[in-house]
């Protein structure tokens, strides 16, 4: 399996396709490395020499993106950002519910998590209304 910056891409894809698995880089951007790069697209992952590697990763590096690791402490630090701010932003992310004006009535449950109910639970010691 190839590495690029301490991730293993697939081997079995075409380099276009594999880039985007590194956290930052989308189809798009991958499309720009690799004409940068001088590399063609439809070559398979596995099939790169290590000097083509190199010239993927001095690209990446060269235009400064920003790319796993600190790309995911940066938007975590604007998140805390927002949160010590108390602005809007913040108080849905430090209440666990949707940031960005979806709603909250109904759906919204990969941000609130699973349904609680509520309710009265009667106790098995409970006596029956019998009539």
């Amino acid at each position: 399996m190839p590495r690029l910056l301490g991730v293993d891409i697939p081997e079995n894809k075409r380099i276009e396709a594999s880039l985007p698995y590194i956290y930052g880089i989308g189809p798009t951007r991958a499309r720009d490395i690799l004409a940068k790069a001088e590399v063609d697209p439809n070559l398979r992952a596995n099939k790169l020499t290590p000097e083509q590697l190199n010239r993927i990763g001095h690209v990446i590096t060269e235009n400064k993106y920003v790319v796993e690791g600190d790309l995911r402490r940066e938007i975590q630090q604007n998140i805390r950002r927002l949160m010590a701010i108390g602005s809007y932003r913040g108080m849905r992310h430090k209440r666990g519910l949707p940031v960005r004006g979806q709603r909250t009535s109904t759906n919204a449950r990969t941000r609130k998590g699973p349904r609680r109910t509520v309710g009265v639970i009667r106790s098995k010691d409970a006596k029956t209304a019998k009539v």
